[in-house]
This record gives C-alpha cells, sequence and structure tokens, in this order.
C-alpha cells in the first residue's frame, strides 16, 4: 500500500471503513431476505434492519423515521425532490429558485423542467462562494414553489446559511431543498431548527457504500407531496419503487453514526491538516484559496495557482498524490469549473484549479508530503521544466 497515491480526494468517494463493511456482510448472504416479504423470518429480519437503519438516518438529522426514503444515491434523491415537487406543485406556479454553484445533480433537473416550461432563477453567489440572503428574497416570487441550495458544495466546501435560507422560505411559504451529500457526518443538520423541507443524503461520503442514499420528505408543518420518479410496486410510502437494498442501507446507518460519534473531533483535526496545508502552500506565492477562508467544510482545501497549466500541474502530481481540479462528476470535461466561473475566477485560474479533500485516514506526515510534492511540481511548472 506504500507505493499507492497519497489519497486526497474524499469529496468525490471514501472507502467503505471496515466497521461499516463488517455490519453489512451478514446482509450478503445470513439475512438476505427481501424487506418486502412479510410473510416469513427471512423478511422480517431484512424488514428490521432497514427500520433500524431508518430510525438511525432520521435521529441524524432530526427528522422522523417515515420521512426518510432510500435511493440509490444523492443524484436520484435530488432528482426526486426537485421533478416530485415540480410535478405536485405546477398549478401553484412554476418558478423554481436555486444557485450558480449547485452540482450538476441539481442544476441539470432544473435545466430539464426549464425545458418543459417552468421558469428557473439561478442565484449569483459572491466572491466568497456565499450567496446573498437579500437576493435569495427578491427572487421569491408568488409562483415560486422551489428554493434548492446545498448545504456544503462540493468543490470548494463553502457553508451556505442553511437555517436563515430555511427562515426565508417558511415565510414565503416556498419549499426548500438542500443537497446535503457533502454535510452529512461531517457538520451538524437539523431539519427542525433549519426549517429544511426536503434533503438528500448518500453514503459514499462518509465511509460507507456506493450505491446508496436518502431523501428527508417533510411530512408536517408543512407537509410535502412529492410525484413519484419511479414506479412499479409502490415501496417507500410510493416515492421510490423498487427492492430495498438492505446491505447497502444498513452500511449507510452505520456509517452516519460512526461519522455522528467522531464529528467534533474529526473536524478539529483536519482543520488543522488543512490549515497546515495551505501554509505550506502559500509558499510559493500566487496561491488563490477558492471559498470563504473558514465558512467551509474542515476537510476541504480548495485553491487556484498562479504561472501554471492546470493539466500539466494534475499530471505532475501524480503518482504521489490523488487529488481532482474539481466535481469527481465533471473532472474529465475540458470547461473550466462552473463553480470557481461563479466566484470570478479567470478561465485560467480556474483551469489551474486543485481541491484537497482530506478525510479520516489523512495524516499529519501524508499532508507534508503532498505539500513537499506540489510545491516542487508548482515551482518546476514556473520555472519551465518537464
Amino acid at each position: 500500500m506504500s507505493n499507492r497515491p497519497i489519497y486526497l480526494d474524499a469529496h468525490a468517494t471514501t472507502p467503505v471503513d471496515p466497521m461499516v463493511l463488517e455490519a453489512m456482510l451478514p446482509y450478503f448472504t445470513q439475512h438476505f431476505g427481501n424487506a418486502a416479504s412479510k410473510t416469513h423470518q427471512y423478511g422480517w429480519e431484512a424488514e428490521a434492519a432497514v427500520k433500524q437503519a431508518r430510525e438511525c438516518l432520521a435521529a441524524a438529522i432530526h427528522a422522523e423515521p417515515e420521512e426518510i426514503v432510500f435511493t440509490s444515491g444523492a443524484t436520484e434523491a435530488n432528482n426526486l425532490a426537485i421533478k416530485g415537487v415540480a410535478e405536485s406543485y405546477f398549478t401553484k406556479g412554476r418558478h423554481i429558485i436555486t444557485v450558480a454553484t449547485e452540482h450538476n445533480a441539481v442544476l441539470d433537473p432544473c435545466g430539464y423542467l426549464r425545458s418543459l416550461g417552468f421558469e428557473l432563477t439561478i442565484l449569483p453567489v459572491q466572491p466568497d462562494g456565499l450567496i446573498s440572503l437579500d437576493d435569495l428574497e427578491k427572487a421569491i416570487r408568488p409562483d415560486t414553489i422551489l428554493v434548492s441550495v446545498m448545504a456544503a458544495n462540493n468543490e470548494i466546501g463553502v457553508l451556505q446559511p442553511i437555517a436563515e435560507i430555511g427562515q426565508i422560505c417558511r415565510s414565503h411559504g416556498v419549499i426548500f431543498h438542500t443537497d446535503a451529500a457533502q454535510a452529512i457526518g461531517k457538520i451538524p443538520l437539523d431539519v427542525q431548527a433549519m426549517q429544511i423541507d426536503l434533503m438528500s443524503l448518500t453514503a459514499h461520503k462518509i465511509y460507507g457504500p456506493k450505491g446508496i442514499g436518502a431523501l428527508y420528505v417533510r411530512r408536517r408543518d408543512p407537509r410535502v407531496n412529492l410525484a413519484a420518479q419511479l414506479h412499479g410496486g409502490g415501496h417507500e410510502r410510493g416515492m421510490r419503487s423498487g427492492t430495498l437494498y438492505t446491505p447497502q442501507i444498513v452500511g449507510f446507518a452505520k456509517a452516519v453514526e460512526m461519522g455522528l460519534e467522531e464529528m467534533k473531533d474529526e473536524a478539529n483535526r483536519l482543520r488543522g491538516l488543512r490549515d497546515h496545508l495551505l501554509r505550506q502552500l502559500q509558499t510559493v506565492g500566487g496561491i488563490h484559496l477558492n471559498g470563504h477562508p473558514t465558512q467551509r467544510l474542515p476537510g476541504n482545501l480548495n485553491i487556484c495557482v498562479e504561472g501554471v497549466d492546470g493539466q500539466a500541474l494534475l499530471l505532475g502530481l501524480q503518482p504521489a498524490v490523488a487529488v481532482s481540479s474539481g466535481s469527481a462528476c465533471s473532472s474529465a470535461k475540458v470547461a473550466p469549473s462552473h463553480v470557481l466561473k461563479a466566484l470570478g475566477r479567470s478561465d485560467e485560474l480556474a483551469y489551474a484549479s486543485l481541491r484537497f479533500g482530506l478525510g479520516r485516514y489523512t495524516t499529519g506526515k501524508e499532508i507534508d508530503r503532498a505539500a513537499d510534492v506540489a510545491i516542487a511540481t508548482i515551482q518546476a511548472l514556473r520555472q519551465g521544466k518537464s
């Protein structure tokens, strides 16, 4: 393992924690029943495991178990939330508000709805990545049915003022959805205090398995109605048909449970490592921090580097350090990050960006080594060396 790159791409995905895997394994072979099979022990065992996991996830965000709808991940949860609201409330209005720095799993469904005749307002962000609450309030119209603002940005780690956004939406009677894929298990989330109506979650950003996520759907004060996007069996209270993937669900809950237990201490540890990495990188000059300096995920560091070619920078870090230049979903694209462009970065700087995602297994020695490699690469590129 020592010859493998230092992994600093935890916003793309994380390894399954051994304790999470241990919790999952019996449900592949021993307790393999279908949770919808109500007539025998195998089904009862699976149903009990799903119920317990649902209770765990609900408690983590201060919701009710019945308000948790399991999905294949945050992308499906976002689609269910956005399209589901659009179909259910189109007689009330056809105006949706979102933000320029959202993940494509939000922007693309919103764009699809616009092609069907819905009106879309995309709010800009300030240079630090935060939205203006005044801009949001001014954008809300009598026909606005949904506001979608992510809790923690997947590229720059910025934490939006979710509670304040929730209060504005509630005061105007508008449904509030937040993509919390990067936030769950890393920062406190409370759907009651933050007045969140819909929240998308996923497991693989917090040492759980890929292929499982959830959508919180408020049942009261106000009750949110969603039109199903998958039909065939009426699972998950009719909102998401399909046989429940019990091992993944068990793993999801275990990952969230572990994340909550260590959240405070881990946040402090990651924040210290991240700030140390930034200080080291800044010694070469021409380093621009992307996003708010403190109102961001503890393990996120996103920078632009002056005077280097972006592709050469990424290649120069290989094979010593595994990082990305933005969202894993769009890392193969040639276009500069839409998030960094929204911050006002030039194309040149946006291309020359690095996203460091520190995680549970990141050590101080790895940070020092990564800093050394990055500094040497930057200096070599600026001097015109290969």
